[in-house]
């Protein structure tokens, strides 16, 4: 079990329990999955740019991405159906705490002004999306090596009901959110 993890499990769900005042602690908010997408458009165009984006992803997660595909033609972007356009990464349990932990305290912080992230991006069912400009932040990123630079969305997906709930657990977990 991870530092973050275990963080989590204790004062965390202490926290909480004890703001919202719930009955059971399964009613406790909690992080379900961190979705992490590339998308890459100039993939049309060149292969190679999705190879790359699949490898800095997989170096960034430690996790083996899925290429994604194009759902509808678009004749103005010269997009096909079935095109491979992208590529995602969904992180569950323990290796979903050590990237929160890395994006927290190493990757956001190396970020070029950074004065904390919006706390006003969630989704009305208590879901956060982050939008990172490039793949640099992140020290497993070594700057000779990459060809382009590329911003990813990350999605912090939760189990509570409210953005409030969403929030106060993200602010509890580290999330640096910037002081309105």
């Amino acid at each position: 079990m991870t530092v973050m993890r275990a963080k989590y499990e204790e004062e965390v769900k202490k926290a909480l329990m004890e703001k919202y005042g719930y009955k059971s602690p399964m009613q406790i908010p909690k992080l379900d999955k961190i979705v992490i997408n590339i998308g890459v458009g100039e993939a049309k165009d060149n292969a190679k740019a999705l190879e790359a984006a699949v490898a800095d992803l997989a170096l960034i997660t430690g996790q083996q991405p899925v290429i994604t595909k194009a759902k509808k033609s678009v004749a103005n972007f010269k997009i096909r159906e079935g095109m491979n356009l992208g590529c995602k990464v969904t992180l569950r349990s323990d290796k979903m705490y050590e990237f929160l932990d890395r994006l927290f305290n190493i990757a956001l912080p190396r970020v070029r002004d950074f004065r904390g992230i919006n706390p006003n991006a969630f989704d009305g069912r208590g879901n956060y999306a982050l939008g990172i400009k490039e793949q640099l932040i992140f020290p497993e990123i070594d700057y000779d090596k990459i060809d382009k630079i590329r911003g990813m969305d990350i999605i912090f997906v939760t189990t509570a009901n409210t953005d409030e709930e969403a929030r106060e657990l993200l602010a509890l977990m580290g999330a640096p959110f910037t002081k309105a």
